[in-house]
């Protein structure tokens, strides 16, 4: 009697574990378009989390399995995020890079693996690697911002200004833009420009030092919210943020409530959500058809400026009404 009950559950068991085998096989065949990996650089930033998220998101809804990792502006890391994809034989890679020179290496050898590299946010150093460059204009978008700076402070006043990474392309691009525009007016005074890595502890660090050296500024222009959002912290306990005007660029949450609260003057919205979408879509469209449908491997999605005029316009992260 035993040995039947025991035969009985060992059978209901290997039913059960037969069931289950196909339901799995069942699901995994029904997204069976392969995976989509998505390296960004570091989900800590609202930026790259919604980066990751929003293309995570579309990768699903077109039938593939997906998978967010980061690189934390780390080549090495990238590097292995990259050999882990091609281990696990992903159909494409959605990235956005460490480095605009040494995460060339990289892309190379995804494309030695026969794997499409989709380049978001962050240029490289090369064309005819990847299949795509997919960015903001961040000449165009800084001078939007540049202006609106201007508008705000005033044609005369001592600023400070503070700055990316070197090797982001799209620090210098920035720079280059405000720079641009700024020096068409001869009673603006740069009179300190740092370094603050895209972020907000360092911009913090980096106004102290800038009010202790020159406390009688009156303008702080960033490459981006994160730094911009470190400045206004500064500022604040300095007692001094009623005295200066802030600008940055990116179009965070962060910095949209920071606009509404009168901390932040604008900011410019970089159209991540709108990109890192667009990147997964070419994707799909390389993977089943062997070209993206889009003419140029390096493409410019302008930017737009955000003041309190259009702040009640975001309807999620990094995206307006106008872009939905």
């Amino acid at each position: 009697m035993l040995s039947r009950t025991l035969s009985l559950t060992a059978a209901i068991l290997l039913i059960a574990v037969t069931a289950f085998a196909g339901i799995t096989t069942a699901s995994a065949a029904d997204s069976g378009k392969g995976l989509i990996t998505i390296i960004v650089n570091d989900p800590s930033n609202p930026y790259w989390r919604t980066e990751g998220q929003v293309a995570a998101t579309e990768a699903r809804k077109l039938g593939y399995e997906a998978k967010v990792v980061a690189h934390h502006g780390d080549t090495n890391t990238e590097r292995n995020e990259v050999d882990t994809a091609i281990t696990n034989h992903a159909v494409a890679i959605i990235l956005d890079p460490a480095n605009a020179k040494g995460s060339i290496g990289s892309v190379k050898k995804a494309k030695q693996a026969g794997i499409p590299v989709f380049i978001v946010n962050a240029e490289i150093d090369q064309q005819g690697l990847a299949k795509a460059q997919l960015v903001s204009n961040n000449a165009q978008g800084a001078a939007l911002g540049a202006q609106q700076w201007v508008k705000m402070v005033g044609d005369k006043a001592k600023y400070a200004e503070l700055k990316g990474p070197a090797s982001d392309n799209n620090a210098a691009t920035r720079h280059n833009g405000y720079k641009t525009v700024l020096s068409q007016y001869p009673g603006l005074e740069r009179v300190a420009v740092q370094v603050a890595d895209w972020d907000r502890t360092k911009g913090h660090n980096k106004m102290q030092g800038i009010l202790q050296a020159h406390p009688e500024i009156t303008g702080v222009i960033s490459g981006n919210d994160e730094m911009a959002l470190g400045a206004i912290a500064a500022l604040k306990q300095a007692g001094k943020l009623d005295q200066v005007t802030v600008g940055g660029f990116d179009g965070s949450p962060d910095a949209v409530e920071a606009i509404k609260n009168g901390e932040l003057a604008y900011t410019v919205l970089q159209p991540v959500a709108v990109f890192a979408k667009k990147a997964v879509q070419e994707a799909d469209q390389y993977i089943k058809t062997g070209s993206t449908g889009v003419d140029h491997e390096k493409q410019l999605l302008d930017c737009i400026l955000i003041t309190k005029d259009n702040v009640d316009n975001f309807v999620a992260p990094f995206t307006l009404k106008s872009m939905t």
